[in-house]
């Protein structure tokens, strides 16, 4: 929650400005400033005070206890011109809220955290529980100074930057990923713990969460592994809901997965019991939960101990599972840079690999943080960019494919998930479409059912493109095509609006537009006898109306309801 704090009339509408834009994730706090913050800083995980830095400095700084904890602190100026992100840039958010709140409200956000301000990754900020000497290392990071990379355990990470090698002559600067209880040698060195570990884990009714907590950490601990890099608890569905587990599971902060007694049965380990086929249906929940998603067995079953001699109530079992890459799908938008929405920003910035056409990539090159390595080809390239990017993926990396518009319309989703399994992980990053951006310029075109052609007849038989636009005629659906003129492909479009008038007057609108949401956008409403297909190339989108579209006061409108068409006229 965000607790919204504020003095003058002034903030208070900046302020309500933010509640109404966030109402599920904020607090408003009334009353004496002094009382507010202490309220807010003791109830909510970030904060909000449209108030002087100054005034929020003294009256924050007495709560302060430690950076993993406190909450983050972004200050407001009077006039909104400024977002400050004042305490816990990274462990509490402030940094990210800045920058959306300064969205939000116009604001232009400050941010000062270091790493931040030259965009490398903070160490703190990789997604991975990170432990040891981080001031130091980060400032080896941002001054230049070689600093070595030990991977023990692959995991997707993002861009490093140059001065991050494989080894250091001498030593020096470390990090270090590894799932290992190691000793940390002090001063330069930090450890990195990725999310490897999964604990199967079984209980008889009522197992007290003490019992499968201690069964849990005293394996970790007798194996050399660390309870940071614990991923998932995993049982038999049987137990889902069982209080020993599900207890634990909050405590070490992880999710609890379940399979199915059937699932886990089909599943080799080397300690079989009858005990829980009789009572569960499987002759594994411990070992073989764990394994089920495949990767090796370090902790083979063990039961926990209790301290009055009676018969163990919990088992569990220990699984390594390799690193998987990671590949982001990332739609652009358009192209303007304010329709590109903040889950691409942040996927972009999470990226060690970027794979992309040329013109794509120079559109978002400023997003990529130091040392991203840039895989970018020319037109005509979408299968190997694809290959490239999977490749890219499977060998560990964090992987950005881009694409303009949605990637999955008309873009790269479809070669690229053509070329993936299930040995890395996919992430879809939805994008503004081509469609979209027109349709908003136009007016409401798309305000019924509608459909997407693409009259490129590269990868499709015009026989089946054809088709598919007969078929929408004949249907009275609003049509949008994609790539409907280029120098060698000078027919296609004209026989595709000729198939339309045979079902829609002459009058029917059509719009227009060429480089949408770009500075040199271009746009029109016009009609399907008046169109000029000469007028039309492989930037533009032309988008047709139904039977019952209207052009009203210059704007492309087609109703939700066809009651709605006569009354229109």
């Amino acid at each position: 929650m965000i607790g919204l704090i504020s003095a003058t009339a002034a903030g208070a509408a900046a302020r309500d400005r933010l509640a109404a834009a966030w109402p599920d994730r904020t607090r408003v706090y009334e009353g004496p400033v002094a009382d507010a913050v202490r309220r807010a800083f003791g109830e909510c995980s970030q904060l909000v005070c449209f108030l002087a830095t100054g005034a929020v400095v003294r009256l924050v700084a007495p709560l302060l206890s430690d950076k993993a904890s406190d909450p983050g602190v972004v200050c407001v100026d009077e006039g909104g011109r400024f977002a400050v992100s004042l305490v816990g840039g990274h462990g509490g958010g402030a940094n990210e809220l800045a920058r959306a709140v300064g969205k939000l409200l116009g604001a232009e956000p400050v941010v000062t955290t270091a790493t931040d301000a030259v965009g490398v990754p903070g160490l703190d900020t990789l997604g991975l529980p990170v432990e040891g000497d981080v001031a130091g290392v980060s400032r080896a990071l941002l001054d230049g100074e070689p600093v070595a990379l030990e991977l023990e355990s692959s995991w997707p990470l993002p861009a490093l930057p140059a001065n991050v090698g494989s080894a250091v002559p001498g030593g020096g600067p470390t990090i270090r990923v590894t799932d290992r209880l190691i000793d940390i040698a002090g001063a330069g060195e930090v450890v990195l713990r990725p999310p490897s570990l999964v604990v199967g884990v079984g209980a008889s009714k009522g197992a007290p969460v003490d019992e499968v907590l201690a069964l849990i950490e005293g394996a970790l601990a007798d194996a050399g592994l660390s309870v940071a890099s614990v991923a998932a608890l995993a049982t038999v569905d049987a137990k889902a809901g069982e209080p020993g587990i599900t207890g634990a599971a909050e405590r070490l902060g992880v999710p609890v997965r379940t399979y199915s007694a059937d699932e886990l049965a089909g599943v080799e380990v080397p300690n079989p019991s009858a005990a829980p086929l009789a009572a569960v249906g499987t002759p594994s929940v411990a070992e073989a939960a764990a394994l089920v998603g495949g990767g090796e067995l370090l902790v083979p079953k063990r039961k926990s101990v209790r301290a009055d001699g009676a018969p163990a109530m919990a088992t569990c079992a220990v699984v390594r599972r390799p690193g998987r890459g990671r590949l982001a799908v990332v739609g652009l938008g358009p192209g303007a840079r304010d329709l590109l929405t903040p889950r691409a920003e942040a996927e972009l910035r999470r990226a060690s690999v970027l794979v992309g056409l040329d013109q794509y990539v120079d559109q978002i090159r400023d997003l990529l943080r130091p040392g991203t390595r840039i895989l970018e080809s020319g037109l005509g390239a979408e299968e190997e960019r694809a290959r490239t990017a999977v490749a890219e993926a499977r060998k560990g990396q964090a992987v950005a494919l881009i694409g303009s518009g949605d990637a999955g319309v008309y873009a790269m989703a479809s070669p690229a998930l053509a070329e993936a399994s299930d040995d890395i992980d996919v992430v879809g990053v939805p994008g503004v479409t081509a469609a979209l951006a027109a349709g908003a310029i136009l007016g409401a075109p798309l305000g019924h059912d509608h459909v997407s052609i693409s009259l490129s007849d590269l990868h499709t038989p015009w026989e089946i493109i054809e088709r598919r636009v007969r078929a929408a005629a004949e249907a009275d659906i609003v049509v949008t095509f994609y790539n409907p003129r280029s120098r060698g492909r000078d027919w296609q479009l004209p026989k595709a609006l000729a198939i339309l008038a045979e079902h829609r007057e002459p009058t029917t609108p059509v719009g227009v537009v060429r480089n949408a949401s770009r500075p040199d956008e271009s746009s029109r409403v016009t009609t399907l006898a008046g169109l000029d297909p000469a007028t039309v190339d492989m930037m533009t989108v032309v988008t047709v109306g139904n039977t019952a579209t209207r052009n009203i006061a210059g704007r492309m409108v087609t109703p939700r309801g066809y009651r709605w068409q006569e009354t229109a006229r």
